[in-house]
């Protein structure tokens, strides 16, 4: 899927969300590197990621062109800072309606609105796909987001205490979360 949209954040300065493109690739993957080392919040680790620049920009392609999968960037000062996406849970009829939304921002750019943005614009794609709930797990003491997604509809469906183990602080308990669309 496609998309575009200009926003200004929190700070006055203009973002554009757009869809990622295969020529993005080496951008995304090093805002995927980075942003995945500054915290623990995130599912992996930088050296955790089996994907190349190549398989990357394949990745992105076939997202641009999917009618279940968008990649959409937040692009400030011409800079990639922040990438999300919608992913189908399943191709079955019982699970089709189901979608996973995804998230991550260079922490330099946190606190501006790009969050926020992207969660929108990934909820406008995710209806206009056809989907009739969007899901995502979140850290339970990343406080902030679970703001955020409440704040957009999302509720708590549930929670596992040993979902992630962290190489730093141990296991963290993850909120599972959904909203209707």
């Amino acid at each position: 899927m496609r998309y575009r949209r200009d926003v200004v954040l929190k700070d006055g300065n203009a973002c554009l969300l757009r869809s990622a493109e295969a020529s993005d690739a080496r951008e995304c993957f090093d805002v995927f590197q980075v942003a995945h080392a500054e915290t623990d919040y995130l599912l992996s680790y930088p050296d955790e990621n089996s994907l190349d620049e190549g398989r990357f920009a394949d990745e992105l392609a076939g997202r641009a062109e999917s009618p279940r999968c968008v990649e959409v960037c937040a692009v400030v000062g011409g800079k990639i800072v922040g990438t999300a996406s919608v992913d189908p849970i399943g191709r079955r009829f019982k699970n089709r309606h189901r979608c996973e939304l995804g998230i991550s921002i260079l922490c330099a750019y946190w606190g501006r609105g790009i969050g926020r943005a992207l969660m929108e614009a990934c909820l406008e794609c995710a209806r206009q796909m056809g989907y009739g709930q969007a899901e995502l797990e979140v850290v339970a003491d990343n406080a902030s987001a679970i703001g955020l997604y409440r704040s957009l509809g999302f509720v708590e469906f549930g929670r596992n205490p040993l979902a992630f183990r962290s190489r730093t602080s141990g296991w963290q308990e993850v909120v599972l979360m959904r909203l209707e669309l």
